[in-house]
Parts: C-alpha cells; structure tokens; sequence
C-alpha cells in the first residue's frame, strides 16, 4: 500500500508545488487529509494518532515536503544549477549578519499573491538554515544536510 500512495498518489499532490503552493489552512489540510487517509488504510495503522503513523511508516507530513522542495529549488537558482536568472526571483541580502552569505532579502508586501509567492514565503525559511547546509557543494550533499536539518527541527 506504501508503494502505491508513494508512486500514485503523493506525485500528484506534489505537482508543481513550487508554483500552486497552498497558503490557505483549509487548503493545506485538505491536501494533508488525502495522506491521513492513505495511512490509516496501511495494515496494523488504525489505531495510532496520523503523528505515529507517519513515524511507523516513514513518511513526513506534506508540508514538510512542500518547505523542502522550496529550498531545494532555491539552493539550484542560487548556485546557477537552474537555468533562471537569481535576480528575477530573489535579492541577496548585503548586510553583514550571523548565519550564511547566502541570506535573502524578504520584499515588504500588500497584497497576498505576493506575499505568498514563492521567492517571498521561502525567505524567512531560507535564512534560518544553518551555514553547512547551505554551503553543500553539490545537490545530493545539499539534501543530505536539509533532510537531518528537517528531520531535528520538524521530527
């Protein structure tokens, strides 16, 4: 049943999340639901809370998959591994501060489309990385570092 939802179900909620992304509660636990129920369906999960349940079958939550695409893709614009150009999405932050060199500046906005547009909503995030992952030289080691920095910070 695990290798079903992995393969039929979850590319479907994740297609092209970078771009949709909800922001609406609503709509984040709509999309949650589909994963609540695709574990409660696995043998032997009934009983347990959707927090355990994900823990007994390995998987993490959508939005925590959702935050690690996004800085995923941020980490593949930023070190030219993209195609794009780093300007049109994001500006660099200057200010000499603690953390890594690569800090974002987060635009000050009105309106909702961009305040939740992925090159502002993924800023706050962005920062707060330690500098070793950061400073991952190559993808695989990049999402070797985000995935134990998730897994400390989110469970």
């Amino acid at each position: 049943m695990l290798r079903l939802y992995k393969s039929l179900v979850r590319p479907n909620l994740e297609y092209c999340i970078q771009a949709w992304r909800p922001h609406l509660v609503k709509d984040i636990e709509m999309l949650e639901k589909v994963q609540r129920r695709a574990t409660r369906m696995m043998v032997g999960n009934r009983d347990m809370t959707y927090e355990r349940r994900l823990k007994y079958v390995g998987l993490t939550t959508l939005e925590t998959r959702r935050e690690r695409a996004d800085l995923l893709e941020v980490y593949k614009i930023l070190n030219g591994l993209e195609g794009v150009n780093e300007k049109d999405f994001f500006i660099r932050d200057n200010r000499k501060s603690r953390g890594h060199a690569f800090k974002l500046f987060k635009k000050r906005v009105r309106l909702d489309i961009a305040k939740y547009s992925f090159s502002n909503r993924i800023c706050n995030v962005w920062n707060s990385l330690p500098k070793a992952v950061v400073d991952a030289p190559s993808v695989n080691a990049f999402k070797g570092g985000l995935d134990n920095y998730l897994k400390k910070t989110k469970g």
